[in-house]
Parts: structure tokens; C-alpha cells; sequence
């Protein structure tokens, strides 16, 4: 059954209303999803550019978690690195408090005295300066070894007898791997001589007691070893004992060279010198366990600096992903840790006694050789936090331009599909207030067509 004919003009006004409406539902669509693009129907080109950019964007979203667990394991090896390095400042400390207790801790020898009652009273002088003043070498000439006492117009002497160079004498003083030489006119020496050169060594120091015992003490705490003797080596170019030649004065010092100056054969080494013997110090022993304790504590707190099961103080291998590219386009940083431990620091175990590998805390040189390990130790930990340090701003940068772009991505998204609020709201408006038009218009076309059925009337 056919419908019903409509005029023209009631025709086209519906039309028009018509329109209205589908444009009305169009925007009402947009304001309410908040898109103007909703499907390809609605622009193709925009709708899938818009996806492609928000999945990328959604995949850098993804990214960030990575990179942040990246950098708080960085984070967590820097911290590692901080405490490690307090550890070290605390060795350092403990060190210094061993060598602060170093002046009592001096091999030392004392010799018989050289001086006795008699010649105090003779000579009205005090044993110390009776035995300083008194000359090495036998006054009196020949080859035996005479000492003689001091008197009112006399020094006295030890009685070294002339060698095969005449009066010419020589001291060596040896403390670890140092050795000092020194020569003298014999016929003149005197005790006061000897000790004031021993002095000039720089690594003992020499004084007659108030016993008139002469006392040899070395500088560190290396054993030393101490010879005078008045012969040369046979090698000597000339008849005198020069620095260059006296470092076999030891030899020479056998026996009656180092008795004569008060110091028994029976102290003298295979070689003929005395050796004094390191005094063990309380301090220093006390401070070799706590020295072993804040050492250890070094490798704990290495392995502890892990985060999320990554450790790279602990050789670990971290690497961080930056973009969703595979293969060669894909971008990330790779680092590769370091094995942290006390020993790979160049730090030894501390102990009581000489032995290889370890610090020996009653010798200064030890004490030396830690301070130095300890300091060359603060210097690695410094390089590798450097390393950290540029790693985790390369992190870091890349975490906020991650973040940036990901958001410039999404606004270019939305750019594409997003509806003008207030431009569809303008529209809306607009085509309500056509919407209404229309129907008046309408209404006026029906009343047109109701004017034929006043014909009827």
C-alpha cells in the first residue's frame, strides 16, 4: 500500500529536519565519547595513524618499569659503593691509630756500659759524658785492642785496634731493606761521633744512657742492624773506608769491633751486627681484629647491594631497554658489574707477624703499605661510583624523555581523533535551534496544505 503523498514543501522541510537530526546525533556521539573519530567509517586515515601512535606510546609506558627497576639497581650498587667506602675511611682510621702508637714500638739494643765508677771518680765527670767523650780507636797505636780508662788528663778509649787502612773507621746501620754508611778519621773519633752520625741515618737514632750505655734505636719498627769496624774491603781503591765501600763494615765489625762499643759478640748476628728486637705493641695487636672486622664487613655489604636480584658489586650483568625495537634498532645500556671484595681492593688481612700477603701491624712499613692500599682502594671505589654515577644519568635522561614522549605520542593521538568540546557544543546549539526552525517551518507547510479542505466547507 502506497503511503501518503506529502507537498513538496512538506517534503523538503522534512528532509531538512531529518538532516538536523542525524547531524544532532553525530555530534551528541563526539560530546559524548569525546572523539570526533570513533571508527575508520568516521576518517580511515586518522582513526589508524591514532592507534599506531597510541600503541607506541602504550609500549614506552610499558618500558618505564623496566627502566626504573634499572635504575634502582644502580641506585642500590651506588649506595653499596657509599657504605663500602665509609668501611675504608674507617680502615684508614684504625691504621693511623696503630701508627700513632709507633714510638713504642722500636727495635731496640743497649749495649754494656764504657764508662765505670773509677773514671767518674777520676775524672769527676758523669758516666753518660765519660763514655761520649771517650775515642774509638786505640790511642796508643798497634794492633792489639787495648782499651784505656779515662783520667784527669785523658778520654780514654774503647781500644779498637788500627786496621790495615790506619785509624780509618766506618759504621753501618741497617734497619729492613735501608742501609747507612758513613766513614770517619779514626785517630780523632770519638763516641760522641758515632752517635751523632747514627743520628744523621734517619732511620735510627743513637744516645749514651745515664749508665754510660750506648743505645742504638731504630726509626720504624724493622729490625736493625748496627756494625763499626776500621778495614776496608779488599776490592777498596784506596786506603779508606768511603761510603761507597763501607757496606761491608759488618763484617769487618766482627768480634772485637763491637765489643769494644759495648755490645757483646754473643749479640752479633752471622754477619757481625747487632739486631735489635721489635718490641710487640698491645695497641697494635688490639687493633688488628677490628681492622679484620670492618674488612670483612666489606665483602658482606658488596653482596648485599642487590636489587631486584641484580648485584653489580657482584659481577652482575644489567641491561636496560629504552625503546620497543628489536634486534639492531633497539636501544638499551648495558652494564656490566664488578666483583667488590676486600681482596680486590688490594686490601690484606691484618696480623701480628711478618708474612707474605697480609699486613704485618707491628711494622711501620706494613702500616704504610695498608695506608697506601687503603688509599689507592678509595680511589678505585671513587672511579667505579663515577662509572655508576654516568650510567645512572643515562638512565635517568632516557626515563624522562621515555616519559615525555609517550606523552607527545598520546597527544598526537588525541589530536587526530579528539573532539573540540566547545566547537561541538557551538554545533549542537546551532543545529537545535535549526531543529526547531524546521519544525515551524513544517508545521507552516501542513497548515498550507489544510487550506484545501476549506474548499469542503
Amino acid at each position: 500500500m502506497a503511503g501518503p503523498i506529502l507537498s513538496s514543501g512538506v517534503r523538503n522541510n522534512l528532509l531538512t529536519l531529518q538532516q538536523t537530526t542525524a547531524q544532532q546525533n553525530v555530534i551528541q556521539n563526539r560530546l559524548a565519547t569525546g572523539k570526533k573519530v570513533n571508527s575508520a567509517i568516521d576518517n580511515p586515515v586518522n582513526y589508524f595513524t591514532s592507534m599506531s601512535l597510541n600503541d607506541r606510546s602504550s609500549q614506552l609506558t610499558g618500558l618505564l618499569d623496566g627502566i626504573s627497576n634499572g635504575i634502582q639497581t644502580i641506585q642500590s650498587a651506588s649506595k653499596g659503593i657509599d657504605g663500602i667506602t665509609k668501611l675504608v675511611q674507617s680502615l684508614q682510621s684504625t691504621v693511623k691509630q696503630a701508627q700513632a702508637d709507633a714510638a713504642q714500638n722500636r727495635p731496640t739494643k743497649a749495649g754494656t756500659a764504657l764508662a765505670n765508677a773509677a773514671e767518674a771518680a777520676v775524672t769527676s765527670k758523669s758516666l753518660k759524658d765519660i763514655a761520649l767523650d771517650k775515642k774509638i780507636v786505640d790511642a796508643t797505636g798497634g794492633t792489639a785492642a787495648t782499651a784505656d780508662g779515662a783520667t784527669a788528663t785523658s778520654s780514654g778509649d774503647l781500644g779498637i785496634a788500627a786496621g790495615a787502612f790506619g785509624n780509618r773507621l766506618a759504621i753501618s746501620v741497617k734497619a729492613g731493606s735501608t742501609t747507612y754508611t758513613a766513614s770517619f778519621d779514626g785517630a780523632n773519633t770519638t763516641v760522641r761521633d758515632v752517635v751523632n752520625e747514627i743520628n744523621k741515618s734517619g732511620i735510627a737514632t743513637a744516645f749514651v744512657d745515664e749508665k754510660g750505655q750506648l743505645n742504638v734505636k731504630g726509626s720504624g719498627s724493622d729490625d736493625v742492624e748496627f756494625g763499626i769496624g776500621n778495614a776496608a774491603p779488599a776490592s777498596a781503591a784506596a786506603a779508606d773506608i768511603t761510603a761507597a765501600n763501607a757496606a761491608a763494615v759488618t763484617a769487618a765489625g766482627t768480634g772485637g769491633s763491637n765489643t769494644a762499643i759495648g755490645f757483646l759478640a754473643a749479640d752479633a748476628t752471622a754477619v757481625g751486627a747487632i739486631k735489635g728486637q721489635t718490641i710487640t705493641s698491645a695497641v697494635r695487636s688490639n687493633l688488628i681484629q677490628q681492622f679484620n672486622d670492618l674488612r670483612t664487613q666489606i665483602d658482606q655489604l658488596a653482596k648485599d647491594s642487590s636489587f631486584n636480584g641484580i648485584n653489580l658489586l657482584q659481577g652482575d650483568r644489567l641491561s636496560i631497554v629504552f625503546n620497543e625495537k628489536t634486534g639492531t634498532n633497539q636501544t638499551k645500556l648495558d652494564i656490566q658489574g664488578s666483583t667488590l671484595t676486600a681482596d680486590n681492593l688490594g686490601i690484606s688481612q691484618a696480623v701480628n707477624t711478618q708474612l707474605a700477603g697480609f699486613f704485618n701491624f707491628q711494622n711501620d712499613s706494613d702500616l704504610d703499605k695498608a695506608t697506601a692500599a687503603l688509599t689507592s682502594s678509595l680511589t678505585s671505589l671513587k672511579s667505579l661510583s663515577s662509572t655508576l654515577g654516568s650510567n645512572l644519568s643515562v638512565a635517568q635522561t632516557r626515563q624522562d624523555f621515555t616519559k615525555e614522549l609517550s606523552n607527545v605520542l598520546t597527544t598526537g593521538a588525541d589530536n587526530l581523533v579528539s573532539a573540540d568540546s566547545n566547537a561541538e557544543g557551538a554545533s549542537l546549539l546551532a543545529l537545535n535551534t535549526r531543529q526547531q526552525l524546521s519544525q515551524t517551518a513544517l508545521s507552516l507547510a501542513n497548515q498550507a496544505d489544510q487550506g484545501v479542505l476549506r474548499l469542503f466547507q
